[in-house]
C-alpha cells in the first residue's frame, strides 16, 4: 500500500512542501529530490535577487537599452505575460520598487519619484517577437515574481506525475498544484488565509485536482494616515491598488490561477463581475470585509 510522504523545504522566499503517496521511503526521497530540484532550477533562472540568473542578464540588457534572444522556456513565459497584459498585468512594473521599497516606510514616496519611474513601465515599450526581446527605452526591467512561483508549482507537479505519482500536491507558499486526490479518492482540504486576521482562515476548500492560487494585500504593506498601502501596484498609476483585500482562484494550472488572481486584485471591486464572467471557481474579500465568489468554504 502506498504511504503518504511529506517534504518541507524553502524556496523563492517562502516555505514550501511536497505531499504525495508512493511505496517506499527511498523512492519517495528520489522523487522529492527531483521535484524540488526543478523548483530550484526555476528560481535560479528567474530570480531577480540572483546576479547570475537569466532574468538578471535580461535586466542588464534592459538597463542598457539593448536586445537579447531567449530560449523556448523563457519565450513561453513572456508569451504568457503578454497574453495576460491588458494594461494591468505588467511584468515591467517591478521597477516601481525603487519608490516603494519593501513597504516598511512610515512615509509615502514623492509623486515625482513615481512619475519618473512610470516612464520606464509598460510592456508596450518593449519589443517582443519570439525569441527576440528588445528594449528601445533604456532603464527598464522585468520581474517574473507574478508568475515564477506558480510556474514552478506546475513544473514540480509535472515532474512528480512523470515519475508515477498520482496522489499528492505541491505547495509553494500557498500556490498549490494538486496532482490527484488521496488514494481513497477523498479530496485534499486546503485552507484559504484570511486577509486581515493574521493566522486565521476564511475557511477551507476541497480540491482533488487542479491548482489554487491566492493573492492579497497582506503579504507586504504599510499603514499611513489610517490608509493601508499593499504591495500590489497598479502599473498605470504607480500606486497600490484599493478595493479587494484577497482573491483565490482554482484553475487547471497554477500559473493560470495566479494570473487571474493578480488581474482581479488590480481591477479592484470591478473584478467581482469579471470573475463571474470568467467562470473559474473563485473567492474574493474586499476592504469592508465582504466576501463572495463561487468557491464553497467549509
Amino acid at each position: 500500500m502506498p504511504e503518504l510522504y511529506s517534504f518541507p523545504f524553502s524556496a523563492m522566499g517562502t516555505e514550501c512542501n511536497l505531499h504525495f503517496y508512493t511505496e517506499g521511503a527511498s523512492r519517495a526521497d528520489e522523487i522529492a529530490d527531483l521535484a524540488i530540484a526543478e523548483v530550484y532550477r526555476i528560481e535560479d533562472r528567474y530570480s531577480r535577487y540572483l546576479p547570475d540568473s537569466l532574468l538578471s542578464e535580461i535586466n542588464r540588457v534592459a538597463q542598457a537599452g539593448g536586445g537579447i534572444s531567449v530560449d523556448n522556456e523563457t519565450g513561453g513565459l513572456l508569451d504568457y505575460a503578454y497574453a495576460c497584459h491588458s494594461g494591468l498585468f505588467d511584468i515591467s512594473c517591478g521597477i516601481l520598487r525603487q519608490a516603494w521599497g519593501d513597504f516598511s516606510s512610515d512615509a509615502l514616496p514623492p509623486k515625482e519619484k513615481i512619475d519618473s519611474l512610470l516612464s520606464r513601465v509598460g510592456l508596450d515599450k518593449i519589443s517582443w517577437k519570439n525569441p527576440d526581446l528588445k528594449f528601445p527605452v533604456p532603464g527598464m526591467e522585468l520581474d517574473f515574481g507574478g508568475i515564477g512561483k506558480e510556474y514552478a508549482a506546475d513544473r514540480a507537479a509535472e515532474v512528480c506525475i512523470s515519475l508515477g505519482i498520482r496522489h499528492g500536491l505541491v505547495d509553494l507558499g500557498g500556490d498549490i498544484h494538486v496532482i490527484g486526490p488521496h488514494p481513497d479518492m477523498s479530496p485534499w482540504l486546503i485552507g484559504i488565509r484570511h486577509p486581515r486576521n493574521t493566522g486565521s482562515l476564511m475557511g477551507n476548500i476541497e480540491l482533488s485536482k487542479g491548482a489554487l492560487a491566492s493573492s492579497g494585500d497582506y503579504e507586504r504593506c504599510m499603514v499611513i494616515g489610517g490608509i493601508r498601502y499593499g504591495h500590489i501596484i497598479n502599473p498605470l498609476t504607480g500606486w497600490p491598488i484599493r478595493g479587494l483585500t484577497s482573491v483565490s482562484v482554482v484553475a487547471d494550472k497554477c500559473i493560470v490561477a495566479g494570473g487571474i488572481c493578480t488581474i482581479a486584485m488590480l481591477k479592484g471591486v470591478e473584478s467581482v463581475r469579471w470573475l463571474m464572467e470568467l467562470g473559474e471557481p473563485h473567492l474574493w474579500a474586499d476592504e469592508n470585509d465582504n466576501q463572495g465568489g463561487t468557491l464553497t468554504l467549509l
